[in-house]
């Protein structure tokens, strides 16, 4: 399988041929597996103290009153501590020692990456994602684009090659969360456009840091959740040569 290698400008300036693991067989159940496990590792340790809910001065009126004996707060009648009544602590609260990670069989999530890494050559999953491009579905860069340290350049490459339309689509999909989560720190949605795969970092994540959407990685931090966000395989990518030299050495040709 062969791809066509492009410049700066867009233009074609010869082909390459993929390595074997563009080949793999697609496999969403480890993509899934993979991808999920990732984002349990990635969360953070929630819930109360130990003592929540129960440093407070409410005790009970004892019998011969009429009423319920729960724990009252002294100078008033509201209940406190118990959780069965109104202003109580929490019956079952989120327990800041509990495990959420998830593990997964180290030759799982390598296959679950070989086949992530496959999918992006799809144009069926690709289209399927959601996305919009013109032209194959691999985009193999030259390795200038790894130099490249400014917006603007970045923004001209992908109109040459027919990707800009892409981000725009990802910048246009910017929507508010529904529910409490955007009083949360999480108010906007922002739908995933193409990655970038280089060699090496010359600037290229600088200058595409403000692209919405868009992500870049270095070929050896390459994992199943930038190749299938939302465990939905078959992302947009633009691989550089350097980088795809990389897979044939570590993968196989």
């Amino acid at each position: 399988m062969k791809a066509k290698v492009i410049d700066l400008s867009g233009n074609e300036v010869g082909e390459m041929e993929l390595p074997s693991v563009f080949d793999e067989e697609f496999r969403p159940d480890l993509i899934k597996r993979a991808v999920l496990a990732a984002q349990a590792n990635r969360t953070q340790p929630y819930g109360p103290t130990k003592l929540s809910g129960l440093k407070t001065s409410a005790q009970s009126w004892g019998t011969g009153r009429g009423v319920s004996r729960v724990p009252r707060i002294l100078n008033g009648r509201r209940a406190a501590r118990v959780p069965q009544a109104k202003g109580g602590r929490r019956a079952h609260p989120p327990k800041p020692e509990a495990d959420r990670t998830e593990k997964v069989n180290a030759k799982e999530r390598r296959k679950a990456i070989r086949s992530a890494i496959a999918a992006t050559a799809n144009s069926d999953l690709v289209r399927a994602r959601g996305h919009v491009f013109s032209g194959e579905s691999v985009v193999v860069a030259k390795d200038d684009l790894e130099t490249v340290a400014k917006t603007g350049d970045i923004r001209k490459f992908l109109e040459s090659c027919g990707l800009w339309e892409d981000v725009m689509r990802a910048k246009n999909g910017r929507k508010v969360r529904a529910g409490r989560g955007k009083m949360r720190g999480r108010k906007y949605k922002q739908p995933k456009s193409l990655l970038i795969v280089a060699g090496r970092d010359g600037g290229l994540i600088k200058a595409t840091r403000n692209l919405p959407g868009v992500d870049v990685t270095v070929v050896e931090r390459l994992n199943a959740e930038l190749l299938a966000p939302g465990t939905q395989a078959g992302r947009l990518t633009v691989w550089t040569e350097s980088s795809l030299k990389w897979l044939g050495e570590t993968y196989g040709h």
